[in-house]
C-alpha cells in the first residue's frame, strides 16, 4: 500500500518541461513528473493554485531537500500576492522548518503543501505519508543538531499543531493577520 499521496495523480496543472508546449492544462503531475522540473517550473506550475484564497488546493512536492527552498519562495510568492507583507519572513522561515521536518523524519516519497487564509489569520500546512505526530523538544542536548526547528516554529506562530490524517499527517502553523494588512 502507497504512502500519502505516493500513487494517486494530483489535479494539478503539468508544467511542459519539453518546450514543445505539447502538455495541456488537464494533464496530471506525478512523482517522475515533479522530480524532473527545476524549482523555477515548479514554482510556475504551483503559485496560481496555491494564491488562490477561495481554493483548499494543495501542491504536491518531491521528498527531497531541494522542496524546502522550493515551499518557501512559493510561500513567499502568496504571501506577496495577497499583500501580507508583514508576514513575508516569518511565513518563509516557519515553511522551511516545516518542509524540512517532513523531509528528515517522514520518510515518504511526496510532501503537501496549503496555504489557506481566513479572516484574521493565514495557516500554512504541511502534509506527509507518516503517521508519527512531532514533537516539541524543550530543551535539547548541547551539541545535539536536531530538535530545533519546531522549537523556532513554537516561539514565532501564533499557534501551530498536528492532525493525524487518514493516510498521514498534517503539521501546520498560524499566523494573525494584523489590521495593518491590505484586504484582497
Amino acid at each position: 500500500m502507497a504512502g500519502w499521496g505516493e500513487a494517486e495523480r494530483s489535479s494539478l496543472p503539468f508544467v511542459d518541461t519539453r518546450g514543445d508546449g505539447s502538455s495541456g492544462a488537464g494533464a496530471a503531475v506525478v512523482l517522475a513528473d515533479l522530480e524532473r522540473m527545476t524549482a523555477d517550473e515548479m514554482e510556475h506550475a504551483f503559485l496560481g493554485v496555491l494564491s488562490d484564497p477561495e481554493s483548499a488546493e494543495e501542491v504536491r512536492l518531491p521528498s527531497r531537500p531541494e522542496s524546502a527552498g522550493i515551499a518557501r519562495r512559493l510561500v513567499l510568492s502568496v504571501l506577496q500576492s495577497w499583500k501580507l507583507h508583514q508576514l513575508l519572513e516569518a511565513g518563509e522561515l516557519l515553511t522551511g522548518e516545516l518542509v524540512a521536518n517532513a523531509v528528515v523524519h517522514a520518510g515518504g516519497r511526496m510532501i503537501g503543501l496549503r496555504v489557506v487564509r481566513r479572516p484574521g489569520w493565514l495557516r500554512v500546512e504541511v502534509r506527509d505519508s507518516s503517521r508519527a505526530l512531532p514533537c516539541l523538544i524543550v530543551a535539547p542536548e548541547i551539541g545535539y543538531q536536531n530538535g530545533h526547528g519546531l522549537r523556532v516554529v513554537d516561539a514565532i506562530a501564533d499557534r501551530w499543531g498536528a492532525e493525524l490524517l487518514p493516510r498521514g499527517k498534517g503539521v501546520w502553523f498560524e499566523m494573525k493577520i494584523r489590521a495593518s494588512a491590505s484586504t484582497l
